[in-house]
């Protein structure tokens, strides 16, 4: 099967992201249980009950393709192996904004094939925008009914780049991000927003050196790619996923557009 037949799966996976995102919103500024994983990062209701029908969705439409999802891996630990194709799944990415009762907060599903994410989707349940692959480039949408438009980078705004930074990070890093990456304005964000930010052309570049996993990931890169950006290591080379000796986990990366 060819690339451009697997991205056009990203229209599907939309689906089922905005289906996971009506089950999330009830959760969000409600008043939310939060458990601490092995890692320390939060979990809730609303992250077990979007894996649920996530998990329901791709074995019925693609019972032969393998998952691997943030929930059941820090439950039960990651697969050692993992085949050529699979998918990868974050129910609630940025689980600290949507606890904060921010509005960045994302349901990712990527397919990954021979290692590269071929198709993806990426809902923002409190805006209702998604983002997704198509054999045509990526594609996004406002709310269920929205009209189709492509989603495309900008070309470098030279003077007026903007860098996305995590919430977290310290003024002298996010000082130095923009000097080593030439970007001259910043915004904090959380979750894989940022590349579809970047996608559609509203932002330039998101520079992460620091530990991420690959669901985190995958669905926005993807995406990314789709309308005309790359996802690299810091110095260029690919980004790669199926990472199962190492717990799936991510090394340093760059997401930049035009």
């Amino acid at each position: 099967m060819s690339s451009e037949t697997l991205a056009d799966w990203g229209r599907a996976l939309a689906k089922i992201t905005e289906e996971a995102a009506l089950v999330i919103l009830p959760f969000w500024r409600t008043e939310l249980a939060v458990a601490q994983k092995a890692d320390e990062s939060p979990v809730t209701e609303a992250d077990r009950a979007g894996e649920r029908l996530i998990l329901d969705r791709l074995a019925t439409l693609w019972p032969d393709v393998p998952v691997v999802s943030e929930e059941h891996a820090s439950e039960f630990g990651t697969p050692d192996a993992i085949g050529p194709r699979f998918f990868l799944v974050d129910p609630v990415d940025g689980t600290k904004a949507f606890v904060r009762g921010d509005p960045n907060f994302t349901v990712n599903i990527g397919l990954i094939q021979d290692g590269v994410p071929v198709a993806g989707a990426v809902c923002a349940p409190a805006t209702g925008e998604v983002w997704f692959t198509t054999a045509q480039g990526a594609m996004k949408r406002d709310g269920v009914d929205g009209a189709e438009r492509r989603a495309h980078v900008r070309p470098w705004p030279k003077g007026q780049a903007l860098g996305l930074v995590s919430h977290t990070m310290r003024e002298e890093k996010a000082a130095e991000l923009a000097a080593q990456y030439g970007f001259d304005l910043r915004a904090p964000m959380d979750s894989s927003i940022k590349m579809c930010r970047i996608a559609e052309g509203s932002a330039d570049i998101y520079p992460r050196h620091g530990p991420t996993s690959e669901w985190d990931t995958a669905a926005g890169h993807a995406v990314l790619v789709a309308a005309g950006g790359t996802f690299t290591q810091p110095d260029g080379a690919p980004f790669l996923y199926g990472k199962a000796d190492q717990g799936f986990r991510n090394g340093w990366f760059v997401a930049r557009g035009g």
